[in-house]
């Protein structure tokens, strides 16, 4: 799938490191260096701007080495970027740690994930079909 995308960061574009990824990089693209004190969070730039498909959206996700070894994620997990923003792509990124961490221009600092989804049409009605779930809410299919 070809998706335009203008890069006005001073980093080469995000790409897949192995056949098998699923994500590509994101890289902060920063003037400055970011500190952020235990539970502070930012948006972090990243100087790209993408025009996707109808029909496809981004997912702006967390790095699973950042979040284990620092303590630091996206906060709105995932960030989903519609096809119809044009904007720049920031990473809401908070620090769960207690200590303080420095984002560093050109760090990476999240993952972006291309997906297909669908669009619903509501069907309002009276009554839903019965399961052997039901009503069963949080943990209620149990533990093991």
């Amino acid at each position: 799938m070809q998706i335009k995308i203008i890069n006005k960061s001073s980093h080469a574009l995000p790409h897949y490191e192995t056949e098998a990824s699923a994500g590509m990089d994101l890289r902060a693209e920063l003037e400055a260096s970011v500190v952020l004190k235990p539970l502070e969070r930012a948006i972090i730039r990243t100087g790209l701007f993408i025009e996707l498909p109808v029909g496809i959206e981004a997912q702006v996700r967390p790095r699973s080495g950042l979040a284990a070894k620092k303590g630091v994620t996206v906060l709105n997990a995932p960030g989903t970027i519609d096809a119809d923003y044009r904007g720049e792509i920031g990473v809401i990124l908070v620090n769960l740690s207690n200590e303080d961490f420095t984002v560093e221009n050109g760090e990476r600092i999240a993952q972006l994930v291309i997906a297909k989804h669908e669009r619903a049409d509501w069907s309002e009605v009276e009554v839903l079909s019965e399961t052997a779930r039901g009503e069963g809410g949080f943990g209620s299919t149990g533990t093991k």
